[in-house]
Formats: C-alpha cells, sequence, structure tokens
C-alpha cells in the first residue's frame, strides 16, 4: 500500500512524533509510506523524499488552522502525484481536519488516531470541538491509544473505535546504581510534577531526580527542596530509567502513559494518579500501584520501596512491556487499513 501519515514527525519531538516514528519504521518494511507534518523542517536525510511540510506561522491559535486549510491543499497535491490508498491522519484537531478536507476532495479513505489531549484538551475548546467532531465523524476508522480514549471519542460521536496501544522502543539501558525516585515528563500544569515535589519534602532522604523541561521549571526548582535534582530534558531515557528505583506519574491526565511501560521494560515499577488510561498501564499490586490523594501516594512509594516488592514488581514489569511491540502495534494498524481501503 501506499500510505499518507498526517501529523507530528522528527525532527518535532513529543509523543505524536515519537509514535509517528516508530510506527512508520515498521510499516515501511512492507509498504510505501510519506509523511505530511508542520514546517519548517529539515527531514532526515535517509527519508527526505518521503517526508513532505507545510509553513505554518509559529503563532499559536493561528498555526492549527493554519495547517488544516494549507494541509488539505497539500495532500491533494501529493496525491495526485502518488496516488495513496489511505490517510492517517494522528491527533485529532486541526492536523486531521486538513485530512478529512482532503478526503471531502479527492475520496481517498481516512483512519484517525486519537493520543490524548486531542480529546481530553482540544475538544473542551469552541473551535477545538468543532475540527474534533467533524474528525471523527468523517473518518472511515477511528484508533485509540487506550480503551479510556476509546470511551472518550464515542462520547463525541465516533462510531466503532479500535484500540490500538502504543508499542515500546527498546531501551539503552546502563550502568549504575539504582538511586532515584523519577518523574520523566513535561513541566506542566496537567502532569502536576508540584506533586512529585510535595512527594520529595516526605522523603527528605530519598534521591528525587526530574526529567523534563517547560514554563513551570523555574518556579519548581525555586520551592523545591535540597533532596530534588533537575536534569532538564534527556534524551537517553534509558539512562536514566537504570538509575531509577521507581517512577512516579501524577498526571492529571493520559491518553496513555507510555513512560510506565518504559520503565517497566528496565524492570522499574510504577506509582501513577488512578486517571485516564494510567490504571490500564499500571495493574494494581503487579507492576506498580496508583493512588488518587496524597496519603495513598506517600504510602504506595512506601511500599514500592521496600527491596522485595519492588524487585517483584520490577520483574512482572517486565513481562507486561514485553507485550507491547511495535511490530505487534503495526500489524493490529495495517488490519484497521484492510477493512476501510481493501
Amino acid at each position: 500500500m501506499r500510505i499518507l501519515m498526517v501529523g507530528h514527525y522528527p525532527p518535532h519531538g513529543g509523543g505524536v512524533a515519537n509514535h509517528l516514528d516508530n510506527l512508520v519504521r515498521e510499516l515501511r518494511k512492507r509498504h510505501e509510506v510519506h509523511v505530511l507534518t508542520y514546517g519548517p523542517v529539515e527531514p532526515r536525510s535517509f527519508e527526505a523524499e518521503f517526508v513532505h511540510q507545510v509553513t505554518v506561522p509559529p503563532v499559536y491559535g493561528i498555526r492549527g488552522t493554519t495547517f488544516a486549510l494549507l494541509g488539505a491543499k497539500k495532500i491533494c497535491r501529493l496525491h495526485r502525484e502518488f496516488d495513496f490508498d489511505l490517510i492517517h491522519a494522528h491527533f485529532v484537531g486541526t492536523t486531521s481536519y486538513a485530512a478529512v478536507l482532503a478526503k471531502e476532495r479527492t475520496g481517498l479513505s481516512l483512519v484517525v488516531t486519537a493520543h490524548g489531549s486531542d480529546l481530553e484538551h482540544t475538544a473542551k475548546l469552541t473551535l477545538g470541538r468543532f475540527y474534533v467532531k467533524r474528525t471523527l465523524a468523517n473518518a472511515d476508522a477511528v484508533i485509540a491509544v487506550s480503551h479510556w480514549l476509546a470511551g472518550k471519542a464515542a462520547s463525541l460521536g465516533a462510531g466503532r473505535v479500535r484500540v490500538v496501544p502504543n508499542g515500546v522502543k527498546p531501551l539503552q539501558p546502563a550502568e549504575g546504581r539504582r538511586e532515584y525516585i523519577t518523574f520523566i515528563g513535561a513541566l506542566r500544569d496537567y502532569k502536576s510534577p508540584e506533586t512529585f515535589i510535595e512527594l520529595a519534602r516526605v522523603f527528605p532522604n530519598e534521591k528525587f531526580l526530574v526529567v523534563g523541561d517547560g514554563p513551570l521549571r523555574r518556579r519548581l526548582q525555586a520551592t523545591a527542596p535540597p533532596n530534588v535534582e533537575f536534569a532538564g530534558y534527556r534524551h537517553d531515557v534509558g539512562a536514566v530509567l537504570s538509575r531509577s528505583r521507581l517512577l512516579v506519574l501524577p498526571s492529571r491526565r493520559e491518553g496513555f502513559g507510555l513512560v510506565v511501560l518504559e520503565a517497566n521494560s528496565l524492570g522499574v515499577p510504577a506509582v501513577g494518579r488512578r486517571v485516564s488510561a494510567i490504571p490500564e498501564l499500571i495493574r494494581e499490586g503487579k507492576n506498580g500501584l496508583t493512588f488518587e490523594s496524597f496519603e495513598e501516594l506517600v504510602n504506595a512509594v512506601k511500599r514500592l520501596l521496600e527491596p522485595k516488592f519492588n524487585a517483584r514488581a520490577g520483574a512482572l514489569g517486565r513481562k507486561i512491556a514485553g507485550l507491547y511491540t511495535w511490530s505487534a502495534v503495526a500489524r493490529e494498524v495495517e488490519r484497521v487499513y484492510e477493512e476501510v481501503a481493501g
């Protein structure tokens, strides 16, 4: 098949770009896959001829709508040149709406993947809700990365939703003593990093590590106790997790929570807030624990710091993470393609 992916893609960073990068690598073993992404970017040399872009102004609110309009025109031009079998858009909103407009003009089948904040945040905005609902109503197939997110998609008007989770890319481990209680994520409100900082005050003799960057970093650093280290954005997540005793995910919403599986893949158990898709990944008492109140979080951390329980949860985590491979994800996505495009 000849497939056009639409969405954030390397050199862009972030969850959608990471997802697309891994999925495209797998699908290219059997298909010709092109990508349309936000410009301006410099594509990687090994795939330059397959990566296309729409240059948009770097202004929040204008950027997405511009992509929707110009992206639709670009998709039509690319289809005339390459004759695609289908479009697969990632992130339900302005990105996917570009594909909806192109579908109306080309008749191409459209698959859309919901990743999380699209249905949890974008869908709550006035214009965003329009893009989301129009996309879900016009897509030939909707994929959600979790069962929780599939329910959200259905509530917003999607028909049958297929659940295809993210895969876990093998991480490069590193030598070193496991000594940190670790947070990995954007330093933004919905990730609730302040909960992690408050947790550090309860365990003054433990080392806490914050990995990530964002608008809250300066304030968090100014108020954090001395047992908290800020590492900024890191590309070597495997090395970070290799030195971690457990992962804390205090997010108030998570469409999937890939970092849980990344930690588990290296034998690191996790504790996460009992919201969104987190209970689907953290199997209570097996590869980690979940919490609602801060008191529950403190008790969960105490238990996960117990050596025997930590080792058992880490071992189970490795087995669970091993079920989430990108090759399996690609096969499930191909089944969806076969349903909509034959």
